[in-house]
């Protein structure tokens, strides 16, 4: 799940607590029970993942 950080709040990493998740830069992580619950009391938000935009499609012209 791609997440960030509420603005204004360093979210310690579960696997690595002096590396901090920031609202600067999202991040994907596999959602545990201590995402789930930062999720859960707003220290962490949700990021939809931007839509990739296809390429156009090629058009004969006879």
């Amino acid at each position: 799940m791609l997440v960030k950080a509420a603005p204004g709040v360093k979210v310690p990493r579960e696997d690595d607590p002096r590396k901090y998740i920031t609202d600067e830069m999202s991040v994907d992580l596999e959602m545990t029970t201590y995402y789930i619950r930062r999720l859960a009391d707003g220290d962490l938000v949700e990021v939809t993942k931007p839509a990739k935009s296809a390429a156009p499609a090629a058009t004969n012209k006879d």
